[in-house]
């Protein structure tokens, strides 16, 4: 890799997904000549999912068509869009430095870090052979799906209890399979799922292997395997949702911005700025709670407005400097 000279922008845009990209769109709008580095997943975590059905004025969309369309917008707008990832972000001293794969270096006068949150899995091929095919991570995207269905639930904490207790709104019956022989979670979610008459905890069992029908592919069930003992047991279920948590997408800034709730960017309440100024972070990053689409586009936008009212108001104390 050979180090570029480096490039001055006036907005620098890191991640791609709908934080990203509707910064993308609202910062070209500004004037702002943004660039957006795609980073190692274009289009974020929707490009993993299918049918999409909570996107407002889409009453059904694949997930990656969105994203596609979402990039075409922003590029429409004046967005340039680049196809690298950053590997290093200086936020030391402004302009801020960020140094790309590629060689590309960034001197940016703002940053909007839009880098997402991957869903924890739990590493099986039979897993990532049926993700997106009865295989999930979240249960407000893909629950509708499994209506009058058997499904699985996989972890112990928060999400898992709460995933548990929405599907049933649309399962037949969940069964919770936990490595342990008592949830993490907080008591009254833990009080509300073990009277729920559809759901059944399965204590001291972990998944072996997702099984399923190969054409067309979808799951069929799940093989259990007990931690005490190593018997295994199958358990017929159409849709497994794994909930061990997510990991914000952090590392380039981990030791350089305020974080919180275990590595997710601390925000300022009702605004996108970070605890260093002129740096700002959208999305699924600094979102521990709701983690939709449509929230993230949102708080892109805000990021945009954001950096704009922020360089406006800089480049309205520079002659005061002078």
């Amino acid at each position: 890799m050979s180090v570029s000279a480096p490039r001055h922008v006036r907005v620098l845009i890191i991640g791609s997904g709908p934080a990203g990209y509707t910064a993308g769109v609202y910062a070209s709008r500004a004037m702002l000549n943004p660039v957006l580095v795609q980073g190692i997943e274009p289009g974020g975590q929707l490009t993993t999912t299918t049918e999409v059905e909570n996107w407002p004025g889409d009453t059904e969309v694949q997930g990656p068509d969105l994203m596609v369309r979402m990039e075409a917008h922003a590029r429409a707008m004046g967005c340039e869009i680049v196809s690298d990832i950053i590997t290093s972000l200086d936020l030391s001293s402004r302009p801020f430095t960020a140094t790309a794969d590629s060689g590309a270096v960034y001197k940016a006068d703002a940053v909007i870090l839009a880098t997402g949150a991957r869903a924890k899995w739990l590493g099986l091929p039979s897993e990532q052979k049926f993700r997106g095919f009865g295989v999930s991570a979240c249960a407000t995207c893909d629950g509708f799906f499994y209506r009058g269905q058997e499904i699985v639930v996989v972890g112990g904490g928060n999400t898992a209890v709460e995933e548990a207790l929405f599907l049933t709104n649309f399962a037949s019956k969940v069964t919770l399979v936990h490595r342990r022989e008592e949830l993490r979670a907080e008591k009254i979610l833990q009080e509300r799922l073990l009277k729920h008459p559809k759901i059944t905890p399965l204590w001291f069992h972990e998944i072996d292997e997702v099984i399923g029908a190969a054409d067309p592919l979808g799951v069929e069930g799940v093989r259990v395997r007990d931690v005490r003992t190593g018997a295994i047991t199958e358990i017929p279920a159409k849709g497994v949702f794994v909930a061990i948590g997510h990991a914000p997408a952090s590392e380039l800034v981990k030791d350089q911005l305020e974080l919180h709730n275990g590595g997710y960017v601390k925000v300022k309440a009702g605004s996108t700025e970070t605890s260093i100024p002129g740096v700002f972070a959208a999305g699924d990053l600094t979102d521990h709670k709701y983690r939709q689409a449509v929230t993230s586009a949102g708080m892109g936008c805000m990021a945009a407005l954001d950096a704009e009212h922020w360089l406006a108001a800089q480049e309205a104390l520079a002659p005061a400097m002078a």
